[in-house]
């Protein structure tokens, strides 16, 4: 492992320990926020089909990992198949402390839990696959990101008709 990326992992545990700390290095960051479009929504979540799409860096083992060694992070996504067992998966992600995750990936991909909902009639459906990003992205992938990997995932989630989408941040 490169000194760049134990720094970045020893920052993100540092981060975790002291909150203040967290907050005085956000408050450097110069976000762009546009405005957030609402929807009605249009059918009840018991008859709905959901989408769940992450951005704890989780990827299939036999996944290429996301790439840590650019420090604007990785703009492309992952299809999870969402019947994947927990073992399958790891998480590649150097920005925050997922030793929680490790122990319960359902805190950055809840597969399980939106299963339960299925199987308890409080949910229609969860799509098929789930879409994993890794959400350190910065610089000129900021561009990539936007224009490219988000509409991507937001036409297969239009091609397979989920009602839908959950987007869980890590």
């Amino acid at each position: 492992m490169t000194f760049i990326r134990l720094k970045n992992r020893f920052l993100a545990r540092a981060f975790t320990s002291f909150p203040s700390l967290a907050a005085r290095w956000g408050r450097r960051l110069d976000a762009n926020i546009a405005g957030i479009p609402w929807t009605e929504p249009r059918k009840p979540l018991k008859e709905a089909v959901l989408a769940l799409v992450a951005t704890g860096g989780v990827h299939l083992k036999t996944q290429q990992p996301f790439n840590m060694a650019d420090p604007n992070g990785d703009p492309t996504f992952r299809e999870i198949p969402t019947d994947t067992p927990a073992d399958s998966l790891t998480i590649t992600h150097d920005y925050y402390d997922h030793r929680d995750a490790e122990r319960d990936l359902n805190l950055v991909l809840p597969l399980q839990r939106l299963q339960e909902l299925v199987e308890s009639g409080a949910l229609g459906a969860l799509y098929t696959t789930a879409f994993s990003l890794m959400g350190h992205i910065d610089g000129p992938h900021l561009k990539t990101l936007q224009e490219e990997t988000a509409p991507a995932i937001a036409r297969k989630l239009a091609d397979a008709k989920a009602d839908y989408a959950l987007l869980v941040p890590a």
